[in-house]
């Protein structure tokens, strides 16, 4: 039978070239990048650019429909081309306009295009697959609420919601397009890219894009019966915040101090880095908050107050340690997962200084407690430069007291070696100079060291990998870590609300 049909051909050549190829290639494997702490987290061949992620909704017991559109460049030759993936259904791959066969390896998606990619060149990849929130809350990706969806990816999840190339080093730019029933809301990070469009069947469709490029970690979208509340930040910055509807007027006095937090964050370290701002609070028992990028996840019951065991000035300072991250984590993004102190430790640091200036936690009785403390969190996690694996099934136990207060107890060794004056110039500069970049621990010495005038590498050092902690500067009075805390001094546990989780994560 003679082929008359162009597009009938390429088809069918198409699909015989991707068999051919198939044949002579090894069997697909998961890949990497490296990472000491997520192996096969990431991978290699090429750079992602942006990501236009289209999301159809039904209800919290159905998969999402999903179509995952990346633009990327090739950094060198591909036969075949991994993306993390899990948690989902493939139904169809193009690489390049042209069908790509598809195959799971552990956590990757692996795909074959028809024809080999050469190095430095354009890459659009799409897949159409599902996207589910099912499964193990513990495992990250998709948060069920109790009126509908949000993210927590962190740290290594996004790829349980969709196709990428999920670790921190390869931020890109996103759209998202997000279809939801009509009395539902849906919003994620960045701008609003175009007006609600109606769609078949009473349902809506919601566009946003960022205008900075973003790790995939920080991604988030909000589906929800929810209320969207705009205040205007400092230098006239919008500020959209997320409740449930319901919760709208009780929330509103929270919400309103955002402004604020935003103008002391600034006055310490700059101009805020990115297009908007707001709090996301959602229905749901997390364990911990979440400093997705422009949008920040809060679990609604931080919120309740004094009879959930949270003073205000708790509460505050937990928010003020989530925007403090849009600068240190989703501005300026960790090399690699070992940097994670330069995330935590500075978000913790400022929210210490700002429960110091409400004159409810003194910075110094903090800092002392935590280096009680440090020698028995370094024994049980790592230092805080280089943190322990977390334990199998047990992802965010990467999260510990050593990259939180341990880490800040760095920050702090640092101001006090260099002086007050020196150590703000650092911040300043490492949030500057490294915006929309990425960044890890032997940027921040060196950047330092400029600041003070000398080579910091020495003194650093063991604070950043030592086994145990070095004597901190100007506190001879302190002894060594293992020392007993002083008469009258309430543990470091105690001095936040005992059912409080540690601000940022579990």
């Amino acid at each position: 039978m003679q082929l008359t049909s162009p597009r009938l051909r390429a088809s069918l050549l198409a699909a015989a070239s991707l068999t051919l190829v198939a044949a002579v290639l090894p069997p697909p494997k998961p890949l990497g990048i490296g990472d000491r702490l997520f192996p096969e987290l990431g991978n290699p061949g090429y750079d992602v650019l942006s990501y236009d992620l289209s999301l159809t909704y039904k209800d919290n017991r159905s998969p999402l429909d999903a179509v995952t559109a990346i633009e990327a460049r090739s950094l060198e030759p591909l036969e075949r081309i991994n993306l993390d993936f899990t948690h989902g259904t493939v139904a169809s791959a193009e690489v390049n306009g042209q069908p790509a066969r598809f195959e799971s390896a552990g956590e990757d998606l692996v795909l074959t295009p028809a024809h080999p990619v050469p190095a430095s060149a354009p890459l659009h990849i799409t897949v159409r697959h599902t996207s589910d929130p099912r499964g193990r809350a513990s495992d990250g990706g998709w948060v069920v609420t109790e009126d509908g969806l949000a993210m927590a990816n962190q740290a290594d999840a996004a790829h349980r919601v969709f196709p990428c190339n999920d670790h921190p080093a390869d931020k890109a730019y996103f759209t998202f397009r997000v279809t939801a029933p009509d009395g539902y809301r849906a919003v994620a990070n960045g701008l609003p890219g175009a007006l609600p469009a109606a769609r078949a069947g009473g349902a809506t469709e919601w566009t946003y894009r960022t205008l900075h490029p973003m790790a995939t970690e920080l991604a988030q979208v909000s589906i929800g019966r929810s209320a969207v509340l705009h205040h205007t930040g400092p230098h006239g910055l919008p500020l959209r915040d997320v409740v449930p509807a319901a919760d709208r007027e009780r929330l509103e006095p929270w919400l309103a101090k955002t402004a604020g937090h935003v103008a002391w964050m600034e006055e310490r370290v700059g101009r805020y880095p990115f297009e908007n701002y707001g709090v996301l609070i959602a229905r749901a028992t997390t364990g911990f908050e979440l400093e997705t990028q422009t949008l920040s996840l809060f679990e609604h019951g931080l919120f309740a107050g004094e009879a959930a065991g949270y003073p205000d000035w708790y509460v505050e300072s937990v928010m003020v340690h989530e925007l403090a991250h849009q600068w240190f984590g989703d501005s300026v993004t960790p090399r690699t997962w070992s940097d994670l102190w330069l995330n935590e430790g500075h978000a913790t640091w400022y929210e210490a200084l700002y429960a110091d200036g409400l004159g409810k936690y003194p910075l110094e009785r903090r800092m002392r407690e935590a280096y009680q403390r440090s020698d028995q969190w370094r024994a049980q996690g790592g230092p805080p430069a280089a943190p322990k694996a977390a334990a199998p099934g047990q992802k965010i136990g990467l999260f510990r007291p050593v990259v939180y207060d341990g880490a800040a107890l760095i920050l702090y060794a640092l101001r006090q070696e260099i002086g007050a004056a020196a150590f703000d110039r650092v911040e300043r500069r490492w949030v500057a100079e490294n915006q929309d970049g990425i960044a890890g621990t032997d940027d921040f010495v060196r950047l330092a060291s400029q600041e003070a005038g000398r080579d910091l590498t020495a003194f650093l050092r063991p604070w950043l990998y030592g086994e145990t902690t070095p004597a901190m500067p100007g506190h001879p009075e302190w002894g060594g870590p293992a020392a007993a805390a002083a008469p009258g001094k309430a543990p470091a546990a105690a001095a936040a609300p005992a059912a409080a989780p540690v601000a940022g994560k579990p």
